[in-house]
């Protein structure tokens, strides 16, 4: 038990620390002013905020077999766990649908939007979570291997991969309508990065993570560098052929992001378990879900309610911006934003409240 709270506490810091690059990515001060390792890749390509979600549906999987997986062994009822996961895998989707309609009713000028990030954290934890209870490494590994060559190939199938003509946004735009993130004011057609096709290749992600926990379970710590270290090669070299893409969750961007994640994961172990860092980022990591959810809120209701703006330009942007430029008076928003959430979970960890879904 003793080496399992270790590990737990490096995947907590592991997760706290992808919860707290959310949060600083998603909320700068001035989008017009945002530093570019701190946006996304404006189609193909990577940078590093694009690994941040990746990341997260990675540990997703790696909490899996911490938290599932020994329970199966142990010949706990599949049935119940199986119900146990689905019900929060929709708690977590309908949690994220819930923030949208909200986000459409207070925020001006938004329009409502069904997909987004919370709503592929539930799919892809049901997705794995069923793997993790009804198959074995073999089955998973295999699916892992369909799900990447079988999305590959819908994407080169299915035509172009530009904007909003490719298989994925069409499909998106064809289930949801104009309920997605955006739409393409020329054409009229829309697109969303967390929609529907995407979930397929985002639970090989989670199945990856999956496996690398099972690794990290057993102490098998070299397989898992070496694993981590061939998919970032892998998915290096399969971006030849096919783009690294986080609006399309290409099957290269699986390997790639998910090598990268495999080898935190081992940095994370060594630093936290055997050599007893800190497990910096472990508050933001026991309360995850509800430090997103919180955030995603708070940044609602700021801009709904029209504080935002007057509490940027007098507390940041009027004094920094004439010393240090537009770009810092943004990041220092989104810092202190990450701090004051930092501060929220600290004192909830303090009380012991961990909210979960």
């Amino acid at each position: 038990m003793s080496n399992m709270l270790r590990r737990l506490a490096s995947v907590d810091a592991l997760r706290g620390c992808t919860v707290a690059a959310m949060l600083l990515v998603n909320d700068p001060g001035d989008w017009d002013h945002v530093y570019w390792p701190l946006e996304h890749a404006q189609w193909n390509g990577c940078t590093p905020t694009d690994l941040v979600f990746p990341f997260f549906l990675f540990v997703v999987g790696v909490s899996i077999a911490l938290a599932i997986t020994p329970r199966v062994e142990q010949g706990a009822d599949k049935g119940a766990l199986t119900r146990a996961a689905l019900k929060r895998a929709l708690r977590i989707l309908l949690l994220g649908v819930a923030i949208n309609v909200l986000a459409w009713l207070i925020m001006p000028d938004a329009h409502l939007r069904f997909p987004g990030v919370l709503q592929r954290i539930g799919v892809c934890f049901a997705g794995a979570a069923l793997f993790a209870i009804h198959t074995g490494p073999r089955t998973q590994w295999a699916a892992i291997v369909a799900i990447l060559l079988g999305y590959w190939a819908l994407l080169v199938g299915g035509g172009s991969l530009e904007p909003f003509v490719n298989i994925v946004s069409r499909t998106d735009f064809a289930i949801f309508g104009r309920f997605v993130y955006l739409i393409d004011p020329a054409t009229g057609l829309g697109h969303d990065p967390e929609g529907l096709p995407g979930c397929i290749p985002s639970l090989a992600t989670s199945l990856l993570g999956l496996r690398a926990g099972q690794w990290l379970r057993e102490e098998k710590m070299k397989p898992l560098l070496l694993a981590g270290v061939a998919s970032v090669v892998l998915g290096l070299a399969w971006s030849l052929l096919l783009p690294l893409n986080k609006n399309l969750w290409t099957s290269s961007f699986v390997l790639w992001t998910a090598g990268w994640a495999a080898l935190a994961l081992v940095l994370f172990h060594v630093l936290v378990d055997q050599r007893g860092w800190p497990a910096i980022g472990r508050r933001f990591g026991v309360n995850a879900v509800a430090a997103y959810a919180g955030s995603e809120l708070m940044q609602i209701l700021l801009p709904g309610l029209g504080i935002q703006d007057p509490l940027y330009q007098h507390a940041f942007a009027g004094w920094i911006t004439p010393l240090a430029g537009p770009r810092v008076a943004s990041l220092a928003f989104a810092l202190v934003f990450v701090a004051v959430w930092w501060l929220i979970v600290y004192a909830m960890d303090r009380r012991r409240l961990y909210i979960k879904l």
